[in-house]
């Protein structure tokens, strides 16, 4: 069964519970500072642990930023607690590799 939706009052609660992340629509996305390199190794840890929690965000990586956004697609591409739950293991990650929330 695919995960449940959340509410539009729902959402806006656990949005608030983590500072940094921007709503676009039904995606939370976040934006890092690091060097180039720095952000592809924070990407894979990243991604390391998506493949464990069974949710992965897209992730996007410039020169010296890197951007996470994250949507459930198997419940229509509409937010669910994975996401949050995905969200926070991203900034813990972020923080532990020294990243700069921008």
């Amino acid at each position: 069964m695919p995960p449940q939706p959340l509410s539009e009052e729902q959402v806006v609660a656990r949005l608030a519970e983590l500072p940094g992340w921007e709503r676009e629509g039904q995606v939370i996305a976040r934006t890092f500072k690091h060097t180039y390199h720095e952000c592809v190794h924070l990407a894979v840890y990243v991604a390391a642990k998506a493949r464990e929690v069974g949710h992965h965000p897209d992730i996007h990586i410039t020169w010296q930023r890197i951007r996470f956004a994250i949507t459930t697609h198997d419940a229509g591409n509409r937010l669910t607690a994975k996401d949050f739950e995905l969200a926070r293991h991203i900034d813990a990650i972020a923080t532990g590799h020294g990243a700069e929330a921008i």
